[in-house]
């Protein structure tokens, strides 16, 4: 009977050590998975902190790049107000002369405009006689319906460079060709950046005839602002 009740014991003994050791080993289970969990949560945190300070970093550098230029930029802009040939090519109204550089390089397409500009500023010659005058549409960035005008400066990859393609011809008497040399000279004076690509004149019965081909540019505005941006963990 004493050897029954003690194999009872040890029997109980060792179902309780089993049972000790497995909640041991369930609570050390889950303090370890705490640990991890705990470990990457802090991991995470600290690249993402990481990444704050990146940006943070870049943006305080460009801020410092620009404050170092400007003192230089505006120099360079007091010595174009002083700039005799930029004050000898003001247009009335302009009270700065480095208006002028703005004009030459506007920020609108606007081909319409600048086909009014060549016939009203430069072909209105009463010696000569506007045979054809063609301003081309900049493709992607104008077109017929106002609806479908998209703005210059963000359209990417927009054909021709920034620039607005046009041809004309005009006749004169042969008696009078100085016509032709005086809008050839108010092209080649004008505040607006124009190429002349091909001059072409030639003679029909009593009668010279000017074909031009060129192209016009213009700059789209850039615009510089401060932006919030989200960084994700």
């Amino acid at each position: 009977m004493a050897t029954q009740d003690t194999a009872l014991r040890k029997r109980q003994q060792i179902a309780n050590a089993n049972r000790m050791m497995f909640i041991w080993v369930a609570a050390v289970s889950v303090l370890v998975g705490f640990a991890i969990v705990a470990s990457l949560f802090l991991l995470q945190k600290a690249w993402f902190n990481e990444k704050v300070l990146g940006e943070k970093s870049q943006t305080a550098s460009t801020l410092t790049k620009n404050n170092e230029v400007i003192n230089s930029l505006k120099d360079e802009v007091r010595v174009l107000n002083t700039n005799e040939a930029l004050k000898s090519a003001m247009a009335e109204g302009e009270t700065e002369p480095i208006q002028v550089v703005l004009d030459a390089l506007p920020s609108d397409v606007n081909s319409s405009a600048f086909g009014s500009s060549l016939q009203e500023k430069f072909l209105n010659d009463p010696a000569l006689a506007i045979e054809s005058l063609n301003v081309d549409p900049v493709a992607g960035v104008e077109s017929q319906s106002d609806s479908n005008v998209q703005d210059a400066s963000v359209v990417e990859g927009a054909e021709g460079n920034n620039q607005i393609t046009f041809r004309f011809s005009v006749s004169t008497s042969a008696n009078d060709a100085s016509a032709l040399k005086t809008l050839l000279q108010k092209l080649e004076r004008s505040i607006r950046a124009i190429d002349l690509t091909t001059v072409t004149i030639e003679t029909q019965g009593n009668r010279l005839m000017l074909a031009v081909e060129g192209r016009a540019f213009y700059e789209p505005a850039k615009t510089v602002e401060l932006k919030d941006k989200l960084v994700k963990p």
